[in-house]
């Protein structure tokens, strides 16, 4: 039996966690490709370790558990990883994770993977404001130079909770932050976190925090998890910032731009592993479910970037895991 085959029959069969927090971050700076690796460091995760191989990272609730993004591991471990996880815990949903997941689970294990949203990529060596369609975000541009804004980035924190706090009261869920889906803003772990603020006349009235997304021990590419605005500012601030940090980067020379989870941006077609009737009381969340989180919204501002669109997927046991969103939903705080 080969070390590496030792070690994850070892891993299948513990709870603990086998890693320190640098050895973690370590995997996460060679394998955290997907836009949530950084989140897997938020606080309150548990782990599954595979000593020289990577983790998966997970969260229970009522007695459910759920795995966030793909497993941190090189692609070509993504089958044994899954085969391990699934043996330890077989009664797992997984959320936000890539079509190579939702195939192995799918083929190896009969879970249904249903589309969870959508994704987009922007490669910055493509990008300009230029063109028909980025006209609302040339438009957001100069209203906010027309009201004095500047955008700067920060490497500390200014008036960040209360920008928060003002933001969260005008939101659909105004008890407390999201958070699994959405990592928290105070991270004790914070390393290549970037954060740009918004001024008008010298205060800070909105900031986005970007999250690093590795391979290979390089930054690859940024994805905005976290963006807040004054609410008293209407003018397109999110589209300011976002412009000032992708400029940013791509003189640094970062390949690509990550715009994270449109959560229910569905396609209309159903694939054969997807569960009809969980997508179709998807679609009617999208529709109807405003109250609870403005998604169209968020699909249409993400949109104006123009990236290249990627499915998103969650994978579950059954047909519709009813039990099991509800558990989600209480974990992610939506309820």
């Amino acid at each position: 039996m080969s070390d590496q085959i030792l070690a994850l029959d070892q891993a299948s069969g513990q709870e603990s966690t086998a890693f320190t927090f640098s050895e973690r971050v370590s995997y996460l700076k060679k394998f955290g490709g997907h836009s949530q690796s950084f989140s897997t460091l938020q606080p309150g995760m548990r782990y599954f370790d595979i000593p020289g191989t990577g983790y998966v990272a997970y969260m229970r609730k009522w007695g459910s558990t759920f795995v966030l993004s793909d497993p941190v591991c090189a692609p070509e471990d993504l089958n044994t990883v899954l085969e391990h996880f699934h043996k330890r815990y077989p009664n797992a949903s997984y959320i936000q994770v890539s079509r190579p997941v939702v195939d192995i689970l799918h083929r190896r294990f009969g879970l249904y993977g249903t589309q969870f949203g959508s994704e987009s990529r922007i490669d910055l060596s493509k990008w300009s404001l230029t063109g028909k369609k980025k006209q609302i975000l040339r438009t957001a541009l100069n209203q906010a130079e027309k009201n004095g804004i500047s955008v700067q980035e920060r490497f500390s924190d200014d008036h960040t909770r209360e920008i928060s706090e003002a933001w969260i009261r005008t939101r659909k869920c105004k008890s407390n932050e999201i958070r699994f889906l959405i990592r928290p803003m105070e991270m004790e772990y914070r390393e290549n976190e970037r954060h740009f603020y918004a001024y008008q006349n010298g205060k800070a009235v909105g900031f986005i925090y970007f999250d690093p997304i590795y391979r290979n021990n390089e930054i690859v590419s940024y994805v905005p998890n976290i963006s807040r605005a004054n609410a008293n500012f209407r003018q397109g601030i999110f589209y300011t910032l976002m412009a000032h940090a992708m400029e940013a980067f791509q003189a640094e020379g970062i390949p690509y731009l990550d715009l994270g989870l449109t959560p229910l941006s569905l396609d209309s077609a159903t694939e054969p592993q997807e569960s009809r009737l969980l997508k179709r009381l998807l679609h009617g969340v999208y529709n109807r479910g405003n109250f609870l989180y403005n998604f169209k919204g968020l699909e249409f501002t993400k949109s104006r970037f123009r990236g290249e669109r990627v499915k998103t997927y969650c994978c579950h046991k059954r047909s519709v895991p009813v039990l099991e969103f509800i558990a989600m939903f209480k974990l992610t705080r939506l309820l």
